[in-house]
């Protein structure tokens, strides 16, 4: 998918025309959001309610910070209220909020055809009794990169994980470890995750490129996790054999070959849409009516991160023209001048660090990976350009260390419903999440290994 070539003004340039000034005070709106929504979530994690980082949510925690940096700002309201509008309706955030709902629809309309049903069971029948662990992280990898969402998996898996975890006398965590593994495997590869729409289009690259990128990263790290899982294989059940329904697998396994050919992901997810449509239609007691109003319930399913978006956009641009992603630039910049001669791609390394750090100190703040990325999307293309750092290299990068943090966080809405479905404590859920402990190190290891090519 492309990227728009035009950039309003308000992202580049002050009014004048000039580079913005560097200044830490136009931060401070983003740190009062974080102080609010972190601040919310320690609070009603202390009184013991659950999902307690989503009790405030996050589109209202942004508003009394886009208020202050109104205030702040040295425009004049009017204009201040124009370079919001104008970071809201960028082409990429725009780009990114529709390609939401469509995902969203098309998320909805699977699930309420039996599309996830179907592909459990058709995972479950594959699965050897004696390699239950592996075969619930392929199975969760599997359903998580064709529905985009490791939520929407761990929903549909942990229930099935538990029953068989029971029978087959498998330590809860270490199942639970395997399903949240597996989840965030597949969010993270997903073309139609909301993580992987939010790094293409801030960073500028198509989605199989960053795709393909991420394979140099997830399948080292999968396979050494399939690995460890075998060995730590307690126990076997047999599995009862299960109805498939193969046609209720076609749209999935659809726009997954589709998105990878490198067809639009506008088109991918209509076809997809249409696809799930067509075989509730067929197989089921399923009306032209009720599929309307499924893709507008995905519709609705996706308000809160195309809100959060949109905020956030506009939240960036009056921070850019301020001169805050000019100081965190700069700050930055220091830090790779400091640890690096800027000579044979050394630079290109600790840049590639660099947004690998901001994004994961962002994420492990909000607890949300999608917003992370949104966040510090724009600073991490600016380092991308300055130290020539590939679109899709910086994409893929700013995805895997936010799914990262994303699944090591005991906070995060991940570990908090797996660990409900499995009543343990979200610590022993993300303790057992070894295929995001694993990915962080191959990353690592990688980014500061592999030789510089486009």
């Amino acid at each position: 998918m492309t990227t728009s070539k035009q950039t309003p003004a308000s992202h580049d340039v002050s009014p004048a025309g000039t580079a913005p000034t560097a200044s830490f005070l136009a931060l401070v709106p983003l740190f009062l959001f974080l102080a609010l929504f972190i601040g919310a979530g320690l609070y009603f994690q202390s009184q013991g309610v659950d999902f307690a980082f989503y009790q405030l949510p996050s589109v209202v925690a942004i508003l009394p910070a886009i208020i202050f940096a109104l205030i702040i700002s040295k425009q004049k309201l009017n204009q201040s209220i124009e370079t919001f509008i104008a970071g809201i309706g960028h082409a990429n955030i725009i780009a990114m909020c529709l390609i939401y709902l469509l995902a969203g629809a098309f998320a909805a309309v699977a699930k309420a055809t039996g599309g996830v049903d179907a592909t459990v069971a058709l995972g479950l029948s594959l699965v050897p009794s004696n390699l239950l662990l592996p075969g619930f992280f392929v199975i969760a990898a599997f359903i998580a990169t064709a529905m985009g969402t490791s939520m929407g998996t761990i929903a549909a898996v942990a229930p099935i994980a538990l029953g068989i975890a029971n029978e087959a006398q498998i330590e809860l965590a270490l199942m639970a470890g395997a399903v949240i593994s597996g989840a965030l495997f597949g969010d993270n590869l997903s073309i139609i995750s909301d993580t992987t729409i939010a790094a293409t289009r801030t960073q500028g690259c198509e989605m199989k490129d960053k795709f393909k990128e991420n394979l140099i990263f997830a399948i080292p790290a999968s396979i050494i996790t399939l690995i460890l899982f075998t060995l730590a294989g307690q126990g076997q059940a047999d599995v009862a054999a299960q109805e498939i329904d193969f046609i209720k697998v076609i749209p999935y396994l659809t726009i997954l070959l589709l998105a990878v050919s490198g067809l639009n992901v506008f088109v991918v997810l209509t076809i997809g849409i249409l696809l799930a449509g067509i075989t509730g239609l067929l197989t089921m007691d399923y009306g032209v009516i009720q599929f309307g109003q499924d893709i507008y319930a995905g519709f609705g399913n996706m308000q809160e991160i195309f809100i959060l978006s949109m905020l956030v956009g506009g939240l960036a641009a009056l921070m850019q023209q301020q001169g805050g992603l000019a100081f965190v630039s700069q700050q930055i910049e220091k830090l790779i001048a400091k640890f690096s001669k800027a000579k044979g791609g050394a630079s290109t390394r600790a840049s590639e660090l660099g947004m690998a750090g901001i994004v994961a100190l962002t994420n492990t703040c909000v607890a949300n990976n999608t917003v992370s990325i949104v966040v510090t999307g724009d600073i991490a293309k600016e380092l991308a350009q300055k130290h020539e750092v590939t679109p899709k290299r910086a994409a893929s990068i700013l995805d895997i260390f936010s799914c990262i943090i994303q699944g090591l966080i005991p906070y995060g809405a991940q570990a908090l419903l797996i660990a409900s479905v499995f009543s343990i404590s979200p610590i022993e859920a993300v303790t057992h999440a070894w295929y995001c402990m694993i990915l962080a190190v191959v990353a690592v290891s990688i980014v500061i290994l592999r030789k510089r090519v486009a």
